[in-house]
């Protein structure tokens, strides 16, 4: 299987940039069978070299290959008249005998693959960074505190000019303190509630309110 070749109009070529910038629907391409023959035999061994191979455009290998000539064989095309625009849906990739696809199709292709690996690749580095935690499960908190109540911490957001104000962030200073009080409130009441909870349910504490009880009851008889 060999990588950025194929025809157009019956003739083969060589696809040096798949897409051309600002212009999706263009490729540009060299025609192999007009190449001077010192031109062909330099693009060619560095089409079939590793390098050609795994470069995305065909182009950055070629950038990168200095001829026998002493010239970058990028800018010998080039030179030579010999880069071509054509249209993408009128190349036909030929990556081996019996097997073909149209060039923009490829391109299509290419895109949806190139966005989930980067989709998948944001998603392992959040993984990595924060951890991934499932919106249905509760967010941990201390115990006895009360559901809801942690905020997080103070952000203000920049107005569209992007220049923020010492009024803008006293203001969510000022936001950030009203609501750690009202936090601060409900932890308060929440506390109140286990104390009194606890106190139901140790029997030491529940041993000493009988015995004071008792007490007091045989003071008053008494009198």
């Amino acid at each position: 299987m060999i990588k950025h070749v194929g025809r157009h109009n019956n003739e083969k070529v060589v696809v040096l940039y798949r897409t051309v910038p600002g212009e999706d629907h263009m490729a540009l391409v060299a025609y192999s069978s007009k190449l001077p023959m010192m031109i062909h035999d330099e693009v060619m061994k560095c089409l079939e070299s590793p390098v050609g191979q795994q470069a995305k455009e065909f182009s950055d290998a070629l950038f990168r290959t200095t001829m026998a000539d002493g010239r970058n064989a990028l800018s010998a095309l080039h030179d030579e008249g010999m880069i071509k625009k054509v249209p993408t849906n009128q190349v036909i990739i030929t990556p081996q005998q019996g097997s073909q696809v149209r060039l923009d199709e490829l391109n299509d292709i290419m895109k949806k693959m190139e966005a989930g690996e980067e989709a998948i690749k944001e998603l392992a580095d959040l993984d990595s960074q924060r951890g991934v935690r499932d919106p249905k499960k509760a967010e941990p908190r201390e115990v006895g505190e009360p559901a809801n109540t942690r905020s997080a911490p103070a952000q203000v957001q920049a107005p569209q000019d992007g220049a923020l104000t010492d009024v803008d962030i006293a203001k969510g200073y000022r936001d950030q303190a009203t609501r750690m009080q009202v936090e601060a409130k409900a932890m308060l009441a929440e506390a109140e509630r286990l104390t009194k909870e606890a106190s139901k349910l140790d029997p030491l504490t529940n041993a000493k309110k009988k015995t004071t009880t008792k007490k007091t009851t045989s003071r008053k008889v008494k009198s």
